[in-house]
């Protein structure tokens, strides 16, 4: 079963992150900059699946089953306050999946919060430009950091395993859809953005401006920034023209390589 479960996790993952790759390749809404600190599409692809990939081995390495399994393993054991709950069933999906919506985001923004998680996750911000590929640019430390809290919360609210599944495969498509780099039509982006993170929105958080930064922590929904007051509907400047990146890694070339990127978060900038 659980082999099943991560075969289609694989192919929705995949499929949508072809459509997205190749939307952007036809109808790329920024360009990467073309100057002697500048890299290749190609670096930057290479050094973010390279990401990828570590993350992968380490997180079957140390939860071999992964959250859906566990989540089998502590519905099982009855933990969890879901399960002193009567709910229809339709409604313990629903609402494990918004909780763990709602933890993720809150979890992203202890990222920004905290100086030691954020030294992982400015692996992710460094990158100059915001596609599909950078949905995918997270240091394995910090991989490893999501799955044990999604775990504890697993654990306390006894969330069960289908919703951990849907779950994942909404959240690792909503991040590839609002990392690519496309705009959508204007009016479809207006309507869009009071349900979920649209590109537009998301590429304010990708700011180098921190002020900036530090609004749209959803990767889904775009209700949690509304509610918790961390929504920012422009920016300083137009879409087309926001600075992309960290101001501590203006060279593309050297936060690109995979090196670089698992190494960025032990090096102190000067």
């Amino acid at each position: 079963m659980i082999d099943e479960i991560a075969a289609i996790r694989l192919g929705v993952f995949l499929t949508i992150l072809v459509l997205m790759m190749s939307l952007e390749l036809l109808f790329p809404a920024r360009k990467l900059a073309k100057t002697p600190q500048s890299t290749t599409m190609l670096t930057r692809w290479f050094g973010n699946f390279g990401l990828l990939i570590i993350s992968s081995v380490l997180a079957r390495l140390i939860l071999p089953l992964g959250l859906a399994g566990f989540a089998i393993y502590t519905t099982q054991q009855q933990w969890g306050l879901l399960h002193y709950i009567e709910l229809p069933y339709w409604a313990n999906i629903i609402i494990s999946v918004l909780l763990l919506d709602m933890l993720i985001y809150w979890q992203h923004r202890l990222f920004h919060l905290i100086p030691l998680l954020w030294r992982l996750h400015k692996v992710h911000h460094a990158d100059r430009l915001v596609d599909s590929s950078t949905a995918l640019r997270f240091h394995p430390f910090e991989i490893i950091t999501s799955i044990g809290i999604k775990a504890l919360a697993i654990v306390i609210l006894g969330i069960p395993a289908e919703a951990v599944i849907l779950f994942e495969i909404l959240l690792n498509g909503f991040a590839i859809f609002n990392h690519t780099n496309i705009r959508l039509p204007k009016k479809l982006e207006k309507v869009a953005r009071y349900v979920v993170v649209t590109q537009i929105l998301h590429r304010i958080h990708h700011s180098q401006i921190m002020a900036e930064s530090n609004t749209n922590f959803g990767f889904s929904v775009i209700w949690w920034d509304r509610i918790f007051g961390t929504y920012s509907n422009d920016a300083s400047k137009p879409d087309n023209q926001i600075d992309i990146g960290l101001t501590d890694y203006p060279d593309a070339k050297q936060n690109a390589w995979l090196t670089g990127l698992l190494w960025m978060p032990f090096i102190t900038k000067k």
